[in-house]
């Protein structure tokens, strides 16, 4: 699989035709966040491990395909009150250029939708300390309840008297879902560490399998079609390949070009195709080469 250059089917094809010659209108994307999480696998490259759910083929979006946890923003991500560490509103506004009170939503989206997709939670009594134990059955009905939506992340928190923790995300970049699309997502993307005693659960009701995998198995296992996997979430393990710890990778999270990437449509006579940045192109040429050479 080329993450850089897809061929597309036919009915996106005369979908996105449509759309070009005006006869349709796209839909406005609906604002998202998802979430890497990441723990270390064999130190080499390639071995970082990531956690995959597999999204029931029910779904209306990306039903059968493998994904990061995550999901769209829920108007209670916008709610001020929630207990915050790290950086700032401000500061992950200025980060992600936008107001105090969206970036304050989808870094909430981001920490809630992990929860509620893995049972992981970001959070911590203090500002220095993070939950070690999520798996007891009180913190699974209140998992249950936030799925649901019967129950805030705001009111969660207060109630265990917890801080949501902002500093254990790095700012990954974003993909905004192409205008032939029905369903389409402006999709901020995080990465964040496996907090130390925390274990991810298979617990969502959106996903039939999780699994964690390294990042060399990941791109091999879509590569020969045993894996499905849409374009942003095959072309982040591409940018996760090189490196060999968690740390280095949120590191260099400042450094990563996280201009929005908004997949265009390409036809020819052969086809319809979804192009992507030369960046991409760059690195997808660079981690087969260091796969060839058993880098």
């Amino acid at each position: 699989m080329d993450p850089t250059v897809r061929q597309l089917p036919d009915h996106l094809v005369e979908q996105a035709r449509a759309f070009a010659d005006g006869t349709r209108q796209p839909v406005e994307p609906k604002d998202a966040s998802t979430v890497v999480l990441v723990r270390d696998g064999d130190g080499l490259p390639g071995g970082l491990e990531l956690y995959l759910l597999r999204r029931t083929t029910g779904m209306a979006f990306a039903g059968g395909f493998c994904v990061f946890p995550g999901g769209g923003v829920d108007p209670r991500d916008f709610d001020h009150d929630v207990a915050w560490v790290g950086p700032s509103p401000a500061e992950w506004a200025a980060l992600l250029d936008t107001s105090e009170s969206h970036a304050r939503a989808l870094v909430c989206a981001a920490v809630r939708e992990t929860f509620e997709e893995s049972g992981v939670l970001l959070a911590g009594p203090t500002a220095d300390t993070v939950v070690d134990d999520t798996t007891g059955e009180d913190w699974e009905t209140d998992r249950r309840r936030m799925e649901a939506r019967d129950l805030s992340l705001t009111d969660f928190l207060d109630r265990r008297g917890l801080s949501l923790r902002t500093d254990l995300l790095a700012w990954w970049g974003s993909w905004v879902t192409p205008v032939f699309e029905p369903r389409r997502y402006d999709t901020r993307f995080f990465v964040a560490q496996l907090p130390a005693g925390q274990v991810t659960r298979d617990v969502s009701t959106e996903s039939d399998h999780v699994v964690w995998m390294p990042v060399r198995e990941i791109l091999e296992a879509v590569d020969a079609g045993r894996l499905a996997m849409l374009p942003p979430t095959y072309a982040t393990c591409l940018e996760l390949f090189e490196f060999t710890s968690t740390t280095d990778a949120l590191a260099s999270a400042d450094g990563r070009d996280r201009s929005p990437i908004r997949p265009e449509m390409q036809v020819d006579e052969a086809g319809g195709y979804l192009e992507l940045p030369e960046r991409l192109v760059a690195l997808g040429e660079r981690v087969a080469a260091m796969k060839a050479a058993g880098r």
